[in-house]
């Protein structure tokens, strides 16, 4: 039996699940959320919490059922509270800016990158260095993350470019001079 599987996704209050026969579709106080699944696992929906079983014992119903139990958890989490996600910018001069739909980029380059926001993420600049990206999707967050960082990832020398708040940046030794 899964470890992940097995265990009951709680729903907070004022979050819905409804099952279909090829999908599953969260609803809560912050939006609304539908994921598509494989028949080889069964969703029991109770009023406090919902159960993932796999029908059979093969690799593939072993293997989905801890996924879909993450996925649907990751849903309830998102329409509940939603997720949040920090950059932080290193560099003389590197800034970003929002303007409308779109976040401006200064990261050294002779011209301003731009970042066009997807549907569903809201993106705050604070003090031009800390951009905060959220949503109710916790792939599409993630997603939003990796595209702005790849712009300008941090490079081993200096630490400059993007970064994530919580990544640790090992840093290298330059060259030793004259010898």
């Amino acid at each position: 039996m899964s470890r992940v599987g097995k265990l009951p996704v709680v729903l907070p209050q004022g979050v819905k699940v409804q099952v279909t026969a090829e999908a599953f579709i969260v609803e809560g106080p912050k939006g609304k959320l539908t994921q598509n699944y494989l028949p080889e696992v069964e969703f029991k929906v109770e009023p406090k919490s919902v159960i993932v079983t796999r029908k059979s014992d093969t690799k593939i119903a072993r293997s989905l059922h801890g996924l879909y139990r993450n996925l649907l958890n990751n849903m309830v989490i998102g329409v509940s509270q939603g997720y949040t996600r920090g950059l932080q910018i290193n560099g003389v001069g590197y800034r970003a800016e929002l303007k409308g739909k779109s976040l401006l980029l200064n990261l050294g380059y002779s011209t301003q990158m731009e970042y066009l926001v997807p549907q569903g993420i809201t993106i705050q600049v604070e003090n031009q260095t800390k951009i905060t990206v959220s949503g109710i999707d916790k792939a599409q967050v993630g997603q939003v993350c990796a595209e702005i960082r790849s712009i300008r990832p941090p490079e081993p020398y200096k630490g400059k470019g993007i970064k994530y708040e919580t990544e640790v940046i090992r840093r290298k030794v330059g060259k030793s001079g004259i010898k």
